[in-house]
């Protein structure tokens, strides 16, 4: 159920679901309304400055920490999502995220942790595949990890799971450890950190995979649709479903 409100109902919420809901409502039932809102909340989204303002958003502070900065934590956790599976590709191949594994990967080799924790992301839809942390774990002991120093989480659909799974893996409420780095895509940040803050750590937050720059420029095609800014916007408001979703969750839980 968790599942269907976190990945599923955003669609119809979205920008391109919520367009499309509204076109056909508008030929089913002729009202020129309805096939003009949706018009224009696709353009609207689909507008460069936008979308680059709801990024901006869920970012956060634009500057990324040098890895020198951040201190030093029980544990370092990143997140999956940045592997596709392909045959031929017995490690998989990288995604826009690949930011996490060299970022978590950055902070071992920096000593600000003596275990790094991959997740075992897998949608219930992909049970063909191996589990991302598995794979990620793989590239890691190339890179010069220690198989000892190396956790995998149980299997995971969610950033929820991976928090409670994380905190069952690393003995969360039975002394230690409790603080950890979370690795994370920056738009991802708030809900991740929420979440795991909720799951009984502290969390110090190492934000990589910035999808917006620290000097912008407004252009003419700042103000010309596409595809990519569409994606960009639907992206930023699913984090925010996502993060509104959680926090009511938890308050409907404490009344």
């Amino acid at each position: 159920m968790i599942l269907f409100f976190n990945k599923i109902l955003p669609i119809l919420l979205l920008p391109l679901g919520f367009s499309l809901l509204c076109l056909l409502a508008g030929l089913l039932l002729r009202k020129r309304l309805f096939l003009w809102t949706g018009l224009l909340v696709l353009s609207l989204f689909s507008l460069p400055i936008v979308s680059d303002a709801l990024m901006r958003f869920v970012e956060g502070p634009l500057r990324r920490s040098p890895v020198s900065a951040i201190g030093k934590a029980d544990a370092i956790v990143v997140l999956s999502g940045m592997l596709h599976q392909n045959n031929g590709a017995p490690l998989g191949e990288w995604g826009d995220a690949v930011d996490r594994f060299e970022g978590g990967i950055d902070l071992f080799k920096a000593r600000k942790a003596s275990v790094i924790v991959f997740t075992r992301g897998q949608m219930p839809w992909h049970t063909h595949g191996v589990p991302e942390g598995e794979l990620l774990a793989r590239r890691a002991l190339l890179l010069g990890v220690p198989q000892h120093a190396i956790r995998l989480t149980e299997t995971v659909g969610n950033t929820a799971e991976e928090a409670l799974a994380a905190g069952k893996l690393l003995n969360i409420g039975k002394g230690s450890p409790k603080k950890i780095i979370l690795v994370t895509s920056a738009f991802h940040m708030p809900r991740a950190r929420f979440l795991f803050e909720q799951a009984g750590f502290k969390v110090i937050p190492f934000r990589v995979d910035y999808h917006t720059d620290d000097t912008p420029e407004v252009t003419i095609l700042s103000y010309l649709p596409n595809g990519t800014s569409l994606a960009e916007s639907e992206t930023a408001l699913r984090e925010v479903i996502g993060w509104l979703f959680y926090r009511a969750k938890g308050f409907l839980k404490i009344l």
